[in-house]
């Protein structure tokens, strides 16, 4: 009795797992519909160039195909590869389209970093001024990486304040320091991500995590930033939430 009950316990679990499932590809589908009509009335070379690629690999597939007789055969590979390619292309069009949008808003940086892929734990908002100027903390294998985005005459002296209190923590763990922006020796936003993968790994994920645990005895300068949402647009959920682990 208590078996058949269980059977029909785990079997409601079971569908009402399949339901949640297929609820949350629906909404995803949804989503991505919405963002790629959004794009596409933004974007007029998207439509394009997504078609273009799905017509142009189908058509190098077909014309392989002739020279071995299997033409027909080969040709819905060549269409296959070609969506992915045009799924690929929406994808860093899209991408392209966030990041300038973002591009010289308060919090755009930490919004970029709180988004890394990849073994990292971010810090926002170590230290910042009222003119939300700001100084992030990123933990990874290339040892501690000070990200700064601002005013660049304020954040040169936030940043070099930040880095010598961290010099006294860390050792001889390597410290990077970045200034986001546009200008000579600044990296771009769109380029962030890029720029701190390419850091060579210098520490094991072990080391990490005492880095984080020293650091976070350092505490927060940035008191000064103002309390409540940031601006719109920034898209970012707090200047100083705790520390986010990926």
């Amino acid at each position: 009795m208590a078996g058949g009950k269980n059977d029909a316990a785990a079997k409601e679990a079971k569908a009402a797992a399949k339901k949640q499932k297929r609820a949350e590809g629906k909404a995803r589908r949804r989503q991505m519909w919405q963002v790629f009509q959004t794009q596409r009335k933004e974007d007029k070379l998207l439509l394009p160039l997504m078609i273009g690629s799905i017509v142009g690999a189908a058509a190098l597939a077909f014309v392989i195909g002739l020279f071995f007789g299997l033409e027909w055969v080969v040709l819905p590979v060549g269409i296959a590869v070609g969506v992915l390619i045009a799924v690929s292309i929406f994808g860093r069009r899209v991408q392209r389209s966030v990041y300038s949008k973002a591009d010289g808003t308060p919090g755009a940086a930490g919004w970029v970093l709180d988004n890394l892929r990849g073994q990292w734990l971010v810090t926002p908002g170590v230290a910042g001024t009222t003119h939300l100027d700001a100084v992030h903390r990123v933990i990874g294998r290339p040892g501690v990486i000070l990200v700064a985005e601002g005013a660049p005459h304020r954040v040169k002296s936030l940043l070099a304040q930040e880095k010598k209190r961290t010099a006294r923590v860390v050792g001889s763990t390597p410290i990077y320091d970045v200034i986001v922006g546009n200008d000579e020796e600044q990296i771009p936003l769109k380029q962030l991500q890029r720029h701190l993968v390419k850091l060579p790994r210098n520490i094991s994920a072990a080391q990490m995590e005492t880095l984080e645990a020293r650091l976070a005895a350092l505490g927060s300068r940035a008191a000064a930033l103002p309390k409540g949402p940031m601006p719109q647009g920034a898209k970012m959920r707090s200047m100083q939430r705790t520390v986010k682990r990926r």
